[in-house]
């Protein structure tokens, strides 16, 4: 049963709700009304707000960022020019606590999608009881046009531009699209007093005070609630086939769990190709094909395919795991799993999802879905304050737990109320969130 919060007193919430409505529809309108990612983020919240029956004055403080920085670093190229680079981080809500989330690096990145990915990320840390906020990060380059250096540079001089606003008790960046352990460890090494606190930054190297696990959380998450979205259709894993696209960080670990289950994955794809084997992949030949060659393209072993065409494979789960809009009204109806678990961040549009639903196909959202990376980086960030490290069993046994734990409550919300996993999920974490803002006052 969900509960409606009761209202603060009419003063305050016209108070609040007049500007932050201005402000919100502004943002709507940045981010191109109902399209993108921002408008997908949105949408959702909307949904859940309707649930909750949420009151006007804590929808208003929940609708925008907290906190938003935009820093420019200038990047000297190699010919003696210097280009200037956004840099972005958002901070949507900190109500229950530090901002925490990602810094991406790529050319696609900008404000209204960070905005979007911030927002996600609140909802994220309050499905799995985190005490965090949400936030997120980006710098509006392509990494992979970028010599070591140059690219070092440009890491370090955006951690010491967000700096005022980021801190172990602050907000705690953590890695995202193409970006690891290296950027983190330049981010701490940046920070003030060269990050001697450990928990400045998560996703760092383990000689950096780094936690087991952390690389493989957010795949080890991810095979673990398609297998529970299997379980609860009543398809068994031993039965059931999967296509991934997107054989990256998340995507290629969440293969080889799910392979390991005994699930069949016939056809995977990265940005440069696909490939598909109908009686199954031999996913270690093609992981080495890959460590090889950069790409799953030209594997021997399996049918060539566009990468797009992975999407629509007659498969039983389909693990978008790349980037964020990938199913659209577009290519919706040719989609033939039974199953989506969204690895990637927005991988269903809205327009899409609800065409989706009305054929029957369950979408297990993104917010449940891949939220092992945040678990397993609160972890590292506990051990951290600690200073007492866990082993790689204990990490995964904790990090299995949170995802059961979550997946049990998000089921057992949508079939009480009759919803689908995205609003029950996006309810219970907007429910969180607003209690923790009206436990603040009005301040909060």
């Amino acid at each position: 049963m969900s509960t409606t919060l009761a209202p603060p007193a009419t003063r305050h919430r016209d108070m609040m709700t007049a500007p932050a409505a201005a402000i919100a529809a502004r943002l709507h309108r940045a981010g191109g009304g109902a399209r993108g990612p921002l408008g997908d983020a949105r949408a959702q919240f909307e949904a859940a707000s309707r649930l909750l029956g949420l009151d006007p004055a804590l929808h208003a403080v929940l609708s925008v960022p907290h906190r938003e920085m935009t820093v420019m670093l200038p990047l000297r190229r190699p010919d003696g020019t210097t280009e200037m680079v956004a840099g972005h981080r958002v901070q949507h809500s900190l109500a229950r606590g530090p901002g925490k989330g990602g810094i991406r690096f790529s050319a696609r990145a900008d404000l209204d999608t960070v905005r979007a990915l911030a927002m996600w990320m609140t909802w994220k840390c309050a499905l799995f009881d985190l005490p965090f906020g949400g936030a997120k990060g980006a710098i509006a380059v392509d990494p992979g046009g970028l010599d070591r250096g140059e690219y070092e540079r440009l890491v370090r001089r955006y951690a010491r531009a967000v700096a005022p606003i980021t801190g172990a008790d602050t907000d705690i960046p953590a890695p995202d699209v193409g970006s690891g352990a290296d950027e983190m460890a330049w981010m701490m090494d940046a920070a003030p007093a060269g990050g001697a606190g450990w928990g400045v930054v998560t996703g760092k190297p383990l000689a950096l005070g780094g936690s087991q696990g952390r690389a493989a959380a957010t795949s080890l998450g991810v095979a673990t609630v398609a297998l529970l979205a299997l379980e609860r259709a009543g398809i068994d894993p031993r039965e059931a086939t999967a296509a991934v696209h997107g054989f990256g960080k998340v995507g290629r670990g969440a293969a080889l769990e799910l392979a390991r289950a005994g699930v069949r994955v016939t056809a995977v794809a990265d940005v440069r190709g696909g490939t598909r084997a109908v009686d199954g992949l031999d996913l270690s030949a093609l992981a080495a094909h890959v460590d090889a060659t950069g790409s799953v393209a030209g594997f021997a072993d399996g049918d060539a395919l566009a990468a797009a065409d992975v999407l629509t494979e007659p498969v039983d789960v389909l693990i978008p795991a790349a980037v964020e809009g990938v199913i659209t009204h577009e290519n919706a109806d040719r989609v033939r799993a039974r199953i989506i678990v969204e690895g990637a961040n927005g991988p269903v549009t809205s327009t899409a999802e609800a065409a989706l639903r009305h054929r029957g196909i369950e979408i297990v959202p993104d917010l449940l879905a891949n939220g092992g990376g945040v678990v397993v980086s609160y972890f590292e960030w506990v051990q951290a304050r600690q200073g007492w490290w866990w082993d790689a069993a204990d990490v995964e046994q904790r990090l299995t737990q949170r995802m059961r734990e979550s997946w049990r409550l998000v089921a057992g919300r949508a079939s009480a109320e009759g919803v689908d996993l995205r609003t029950a999920a996006t309810a219970l974490a907007v429910e969180r969130v607003a209690a923790a803002v009206r436990a603040r006052g009005s301040e909060g």
